[in-house]
C-alpha cells in the first residue's frame, strides 16, 4: 500500500505538473470554439493512450521493480518488462504523448513549442543523469540491456541473456 501511494504522489506531483498543468495552463488561452471539428476528440484518444502508456509502466516500477519512478525511490530491479521490452524510456514518451494529446486538443503551437523543451530537456536528463546511474547501479545487465533496446525509437523485443 506504502509504495501505491509513493507512486500516486509521484504521479501526481511530477507528471501532472509537466503532462497536464503546464500544457493545459498554456492551451486553455485559445477560445475551443475556433477548433476544427474532431480534434477534441481525437487530442482526448491521444491523451487516453498516453495515460495506458505512462501507467503501465508506473504498474511495472512497482510490481516488478518494487519502487518508482521518483529517483529517490527508484526501483531494485532492472525494469525490462511490459513496454520496457521495446524501448528503454516508454514512461518519458507517455508523458510526451499526453503533451501532444493536448496539442491536438487545444490546437496550440504553445503547447506544442513547451513540449519540444520539454522532449529536449527529457534527453539531456536522460543522458546525462538517468543512464550514468543506472551503468552504476545494474553493471553488465543494463550495458546488455542498452545493446538490444533502443533509447527513444521502439523496436524488437529484448530478450534477457540466459
Amino acid at each position: 500500500m506504502l509504495l501505491f501511494l509513493k507512486n500516486a504522489l509521484f504521479t501526481v506531483i511530477v507528471p501532472g505538473t509537466f503532462g497536464v498543468i503546464i500544457p493545459y495552463r498554456i492551451g486553455f488561452r485559445r477560445a475551443s470554439a475556433d477548433l476544427p471539428w474532431g480534434l477534441h476528440y481525437v487530442g482526448l484518444f491521444l491523451l487516453a493512450v498516453a495515460g495506458a502508456i505512462y501507467f503501465r509502466c508506473v504498474w511495472d516500477f512497482a510490481h516488478t521493480g518494487r519502487g518508482t519512478p521518483a529517483p529517490i525511490d527508484a526501483p531494485k530491479v532492472l525494469v525490462v518488462r511490459g513496454l520496457y521490452q521495446y524501448v528503454r524510456n516508454p514512461m518519458y514518451l507517455g508523458v510526451l504523448l499526453i503533451v501532444l494529446g493536448w496539442t491536438v486538443y487545444f490546437a496550440s503551437f504553445g503547447v506544442f513549442v513547451y513540449g519540444a523543451c520539454l522532449a529536449v530537456a527529457f534527453h539531456l536528463f536522460v543522458i546525462f543523469v538517468e543512464e550514468p546511474s543506472l551503468r552504476r547501479r545494474f553493471g553488465g545487465s543494463y550495458e546488455r540491456y542498452c545493446c538490444t533496446v533502443r533509447r527513444w525509437l521502439p523496436g524488437r523485443r529484448y530478450v534477457p541473456a540466459v
